[in-house]
This record gives C-alpha cells, structure tokens and sequence, in this order.
C-alpha cells in the first residue's frame, strides 16, 4: 500500500485514498498524448523544442489537440514554456523538475508497452 502524510504522521493510505490518488493522476496524466508529450521533452531535454518541432515528430497529434495538452501540463507545473526574443517570437518548451517525477511512470508503461506487444505478437504465431 501506498504511504500517506497526514498531519506530519506517515501511515498506510487506504483503499479508498489509493483510488482518489489514481483519480487525481489519471486527471492530470490521462488522455492519449500527455504522457507522450513528457516522454517526448525528458528524451530531449539538451534540446530546444519548438511546438512545430513536437508536432511534426509526435506522430498523429493536432495543433489544437497539442496546443491544449501543453497548456494543461504547464498549469500543472510539469513542463515550462519559454518565450524566446526572437522575430518572430518562438516558444521553447522544457520537462520541468518536477515534471521530472513522472519519469518512473513512463519508464513502467514503456517497459510494459514493449512486453505486451512482444507477447501478443508471439501469441500469433
């Protein structure tokens, strides 16, 4: 079970806090792209990423749909938007630190990923 500060005393979380836990991530991370999106910026992160740049190598995803999923993950401090002083104005975004904390999550479903398809592909043969 999941650990739990409550009032500077650790304990076990509940089943019910483990679930609101869940509900509270998969709002933040859920979705089709937001986990890609930060995949994408933490395999990058000595680079300069436009939004063109993730557009055109996150295959499949929209302006709009890219547009807003950049919004909400920088209203939940996971990545950082940087207005650059250029003509005309280009923006840089970056994993933040904290954003940074999602990295085991990724690693676990990336390893997963590649275990599921191997496994379905050996089921049919």
């Amino acid at each position: 079970m999941a650990k739990i500060n409550d009032n500077g005393i650790l304990r076990e979380a509940n089943c019910s806090e483990e679930l609101m836990a869940m509900r509270d991530s998969l709002e933040v991370l859920g979705g089709k792209w937001k986990l890609m999106i930060l995949r994408f910026l933490t395999n990058r992160t000595h680079q300069v990423i436009h939004f063109k740049k993730m557009q055109r190598e996150i295959n499949g995803i929209s302006a709009k749909m890219l547009s807003k999923e950049l919004k909400e993950l920088e209203i939940n401090l996971l990545i950082s938007r940087t207005e650059q002083d250029t003509k005309p104005v280009k923006v840089a975004y970056a994993i933040t630190e904290y954003g940074k904390s999602v990295l085991p999550v990724t690693e676990t479903l990336v390893n997963w990923g590649l275990n599921h398809r191997e496994k379905i592909i050996e089921s049919l043969k």
